[in-house]
């Protein structure tokens, strides 16, 4: 197995969630629904999500996440359903993702400074950063040429994680923190590592010429 399909979430769960939502895409695009109105609802809806988290509505906060999650997922899909791929609809759902998730760890760090959790605060600075680099590192990876879509923990999985934990129980949300902050970052030096080895490849594969 090459690093590339190793994530956390299980292939067969994320082929059952595809199949699932496939009935969902056939009809948005039958109703002509703009794809780019998923990717701002998706930040408005993880806004909500991080206010709810500030009023200390942690239940609250984690469907909100999830629901964000679910409008990031059916965007690009959906783009591709109707036949309005671009390369500015991507940047666009990358750049507003970003914004989703800067605008949600900014919520759960509110949240952990009004509990003067402050090293949970911390640990959430950590996963933030996590976050952003993992998108930032296949963003600048691919630029370079290289392959980059290798890791554990990509954002379905972080959303999946602080979604669930916040709507299971505080303890579970803390520990869902935890988890992204170790797995993002190791994500990102799983890119990097993944990178590394192209480029000896191509290396090794470039014509010796004599000197």
């Amino acid at each position: 197995m090459t690093i590339r399909n190793r994530r956390l979430l299980p292939a067969g769960l994320q082929n059952a969630f595809m199949k699932l939502r496939a009935p969902l895409i056939r009809s948005l695009a039958r109703w002509g629904v703009n794809p780019n109105s998923f990717t701002l609802a998706g930040v408005v809806i993880t806004s909500m999500a991080a206010a709810a988290l500030m009023m200390g509505h942690l239940r609250i906060g984690g469907v909100l996440i999830l629901i964000g999650g679910l409008c990031d997922s059916i965007d690009g899909s959906l783009a591709r359903s109707v036949g309005k791929a671009s390369r500015f609809g991507a940047l666009f759902d990358s750049a507003i993702d970003r914004y989703s998730e800067f605008v949600m760890f900014l919520g759960m760090l509110t949240y952990f400074a009004m509990l003067k959790d402050y090293s949970a605060c911390v640990v959430t600075f950590m996963a933030l950063c996590g976050s952003i680099m993992v998108s930032y590192t296949r963003a600048r990876a691919e630029s370079l040429g290289f392959e980059s879509r290798a890791g554990l923990m990509q954002r379905a999985e972080r959303i999946i994680l602080l979604g669930f934990g916040a709507l299971m129980h505080p303890l579970a949300f803390k520990l869902s923190i935890w988890l992204v902050a170790i797995f993002a970052n190791y994500t990102v030096w799983q890119r990097i590592r993944h990178a590394y080895r192209q480029n000896i490849a191509d290396n090794d594969r470039e014509p010796k010429t004599d000197q």
